[in-house]
C-alpha cells in the first residue's frame, strides 16, 4: 500500500474498506493506449475532443485528427487543418473552436502547456482555464492525470459525487461544496481518494475509467478471440 493509501485508510475508514475491495488505484495512470505520446499539448486536446462524447467516440475523432495532421497533433498541425477539416474529422462546430483555441494559444506562446511543473495547483487550474473551451473539470483532471498532482479533487464530477453519496450512506447527491468540505480531512492525497472514488463506480473485476473499458473494446474489436 503506498503511504497515500495508507494515511487515507487511517483517517477514513470508508477508504479503508474501499482499498480492501479494490486495491490502490493509481491515479496518475493515463489510459490512450499511447496516442498523445509525452505531449502534453495532445493530452488535452483528446480532454477537449472528448468532452461529453463516449470514449470510443473520443479516440475515434481524435485518431482520425492525427491522421490528418501527420502524427500526435501540435498546435501547427491543428492550427493548419481549421476549423472545417477539424469538422469533418468529427468535432463538432463548439469544439473545433476550442480546439483551434488551445492550438492558437500555445501557439503564440498565451499558454505554455507543456511547462506548467512550475505552477501551483491553483495557478495551472487557472491558466488552463483561461483558454477558450477548457473549464475546471479539464484542468482539473489534467493536473491528475498529466501533470501528477497529488491534491487535486474534481468536486463538481458527477462521478465522484455519486460515489460519496453511495459510499458515505447519504440520501441525497452531496453538491460540490459539500464534497470539498468532506475531503477537507482528505488533503494532501485528494487525488488518491478521487481514484478510489472513480474505481468504486465498478465492480471489482471490470476497469472503472472510461477510456481504459474503451482501449479494451477497440483492442478486442481488433484482435478478436
Amino acid at each position: 500500500m503506498t503511504p497515500a493509501y495508507r494515511d487515507l485508510a487511517q483517517r477514513e475508514p470508508v477508504f479503508a474498506r474501499l482499498i480492501t475491495g479494490y486495491g490502490c488505484p493509481d491515479p496518475f495512470e493515463w489510459h490512450d493506449g499511447g496516442r498523445t505520446g509525452s505531449s502534453q499539448f495532445a493530452a488535452m486536446l483528446l480532454h477537449i475532443v472528448g468532452q461529453q462524447i463516449s470514449a470510443i467516440a473520443a479516440f475515434a475523432i481524435y485518431d482520425r485528427i492525427s491522421a490528418a495532421t501527420g502524427g500526435i497533433p501540435t498546435p501547427a498541425g491543428v492550427l493548419g487543418l481549421g476549423r472545417d477539416r477539424l469538422r469533418a474529422c468529427g468535432l463538432s462546430e463548439a469544439r473545433s473552436g476550442y480546439a483551434l483555441a488551445l492550438a492558437e494559444a500555445q501557439a503564440t506562446g498565451t499558454i505554455d502547456i507543456e511547462h506548467l511543473d512550475a505552477l501551483g495547483d491553483s495557478d495551472a487550474i487557472a491558466v488552463l482555464t483561461a483558454v477558450r473551451g477548457i473549464g475546471t473539470w479539464s484542468a482539473e483532471t489534467f493536473l491528475i492525470h498529466n501533470l501528477h498532482r497529488p491534491d487535486v479533487l474534481p468536486a463538481g464530477d458527477l462521478g465522484i459525487r455519486r460515489a460519496v453519496q453511495t459510499q458515505w450512506c447519504l440520501d441525497t447527491l452531496p453538491s460540490p461544496r459539500e464534497v470539498r468540505s468532506r475531503a477537507s480531512t482528505w488533503i494532501p492525497w485528494r487525488s488518491y481518494a478521487a481514484a478510489m472514488l472513480w474505481r468504486s463506480l465498478r465492480p471489482p473485476g471490470e476497469a472503472a475509467d472510461p477510456k481504459q473499458r474503451a482501449l479494451i473494446k477497440l483492442d478486442e474489436a481488433t484482435y478478436p478471440g
